[in-house]
């Protein structure tokens, strides 16, 4: 069960903007990361929720970097809503740890209940925090897009030296180059 919801859980890009988020469910999500690991349970992350497709959660994001003439997904599908991951201000690595654990409890979480994300770490993260009134004493870190997926994603197996930049094929599905589990393990 856990390998078909890893393999499900994808970088989603394009959502279908129509269909809405509770606050209930973002808030359950976050509970999947309350109860992850902390590094020494110190729990220093706190989530800001954001439960529209807010355009001023959207202007402070890049999208994609790998796709050179694509600026993100258009109106229609955009993220139905956001957690903004939020650290305290000169977080240690450890809480970047914690981070990372965090964003993907809550993708495998969303992806549990038919929903994808993106977690995203190209934000103009002074302008979103003055937009968005976040307390100063709080670092962004990393912002989570989710909605319902509007987009197909493809793994494909690369060997060695094998070019790993995501792109887009003819039909409009992206497509995800993974190494093959002989490179990653040396022993």
């Amino acid at each position: 069960m856990i390998r078909q919801l890893v393999h499900r859980n994808r970088s989603y890009r394009r959502f279908d903007q129509s269909k809405s988020i509770s606050k209930q469910t973002l808030r359950d999500l976050v509970d999947l990361a309350r109860l992850s690991a902390s590094a020494a349970n110190l729990q220093n992350l706190r989530f800001w929720l954001v439960d529209h497709p807010d355009n001023d959660v959207f202007s402070c994001l890049r999208w994609a970097n790998y796709l050179k003439n694509w600026d993100g997904p258009m109106e229609g599908e955009r993220p139905a809503a956001y957690i903004i991951v939020l650290g305290p201000q000169n977080f240690t690595k450890f809480t970047s740890f914690d981070a990372g654990i965090a964003c993907q409890s809550i993708l495998l979480g969303a992806t549990e209940i038919g929903l994808g994300g993106c977690i995203l770490a190209s934000v103009d993260k002074e302008k979103l925090q003055k937009l968005e009134g976040i307390p100063s004493d709080w670092e962004i870190m990393l912002v989570i897009a989710l909605g319902v997926p509007a987009e197909e994603v493809v793994i494909d197996n690369i060997g060695e030296g094998g070019n790993i930049e995501y792109y887009r094929d003819e039909k409009g599905r992206h497509h995800v180059p993974k190494r093959d589990l002989d490179i990653l393990i040396l022993n």
